[in-house]
């Protein structure tokens, strides 16, 4: 059996024991940590942090988490409208006049956060996503494919620039900087957006699936389809030092699993986490928010969309391409999350899920 790192309440130990079999199954490296009330139940690791498998996963490795980072991005929002500098019903032009041009004049910040803005496809050169002010002028200009608010379909790559670009309409701040200075320096949560280099020899490189190489590209969950017209990312430019040094706010987060998961327990636990404040309830409450029901024309399966989150039953959260993944649980007050190097096929990876099962197996002892 793979040797896992870390510390647990004996209580969770289906936990480490599903991420060891998961190792066991061919896995290169990963992270799992559990957080009940704002406290690590589960904080484990183990396997390697190279293709190679010569560097092992260290208590302080950190690897390209993807689409997670839409939570993070989603959270500095929420901050912004819980303090009123933000209003989610506000037309985006109110704070970003420019954007309200080609029949965009309607879209609401709320549509940016729940992917119906009509505005999903990236199509200029990958170079151009590294370029903050190039990214947003492209899509400044860009017309909606439909009538903003009346559908929905996964802005991958887009998301992250729209509502940063709020953000920093509002703040003065990139959202890399707003979120390193408003949430993950006080609650000392190892996630960045925007990797600097000192942090480069803790990167876990992304492992391509079984039989594919570095050309592997993105496509969306549960389908063949690519939900980025045009332009679509690939392991190798997701590896590339200016994919990191980039802050791509829906897609170039940096961390590991206890960062994540302590990062979005403050949505588990009423808006504080650590003696450390940054939302009200009602703030926390703002997340859950449906703002659309019904089938993704990029994803191809039906969702919900809260403000910057997937809407799943009880709980909320989202994953990123390649398996990484948050859950959370206000009812139970916990935050799941699960962080890997090693890509599999969206249609073959239960990954996360099978994780979080595990979770809740150990919840159950511990509120009996």
């Amino acid at each position: 059996m793979a040797d896992i790192q870390g510390s647990y309440d004996d209580l969770f130990t289906a936990v480490p024991s599903a991420l060891a079999g998961l190792l066991d199954e061919g896995d290169v490296g990963a992270s799992v940590a559990v957080f009940v009330d704002g406290e690590p139940v589960v904080d484990v690791w183990g396997g390697f942090a190279d293709a190679d498998r010569a560097i092992p996963w260290q208590r302080d490795t950190i690897t390209n988490v993807f689409s997670v980072t839409k939570t993070m991005t989603a959270l500095c929002a929420l901050v912004l409208a819980d303090r009123g500098e933000l209003d989610p019903a506000a037309p985006v032009g109110r704070y970003w006049p420019e954007f309200a041009t080609a029949g965009k004049e309607n879209v609401l910040v709320r549509h940016l956060l729940a992917h119906t803005a009509g505005l999903p496809h990236w199509d200029g050169p990958i170079e151009d996503l590294y370029d903050w002010p190039s990214a947003t002028a492209r899509l400044a200009a860009q017309a909606p494919l439909w009538e903003p608010g009346s559908a929905a379909g996964y802005h991958s790559l887009t998301q992250g620039f729209l509502v940063g670009e709020v953000v920093r309409r509002i703040t003065g701040r990139s959202l890399g900087e707003f979120f390193a200075e408003e949430v993950a320096g006080p609650l000392g949560a190892d996630f960045h957006i925007g990797l600097r280099a000192e942090h480069d020899h803790r990167v876990a490189l992304i492992v391509p699936p079984p039989s594919r190489d570095e050309d592997y590209a993105a496509s969306a969950p549960g389908s063949g389809a690519s939900p980025a017209a045009g332009t679509t990312v690939r392991v190798r430019d997701g590896n590339s030092v200016a994919w990191r040094r980039a802050q791509i706010p829906a897609a170039s987060g940096f961390g590991n699993a206890r960062s994540v998961a302590l990062v979005q327990s403050v949505l588990a636990c009423g808006g504080a986490v650590g003696g450390v404040r940054l939302l009200s309830q009602a703030g926390c409450d703002r997340a859950r928010e449906e703002q659309f029901s019904g089938e993704d024309r990029l994803l191809g399966m039906r969702v919900r969309y809260g403000l910057g989150y997937g809407l799943f039953g009880n709980t909320f959260g989202w994953g990123g391409w390649g398996g990484s993944l948050v859950m959370i649980d206000p009812g139970e007050r916990m935050a799941v999350a699960y962080v890997t190097d090693q890509m599999r096929e969206p249609t073959d990876d239960n990954r996360g899920l099978e994780l979080v099962m595990a979770a809740y197996d150990g919840l159950k002892g511990l509120r009996a």
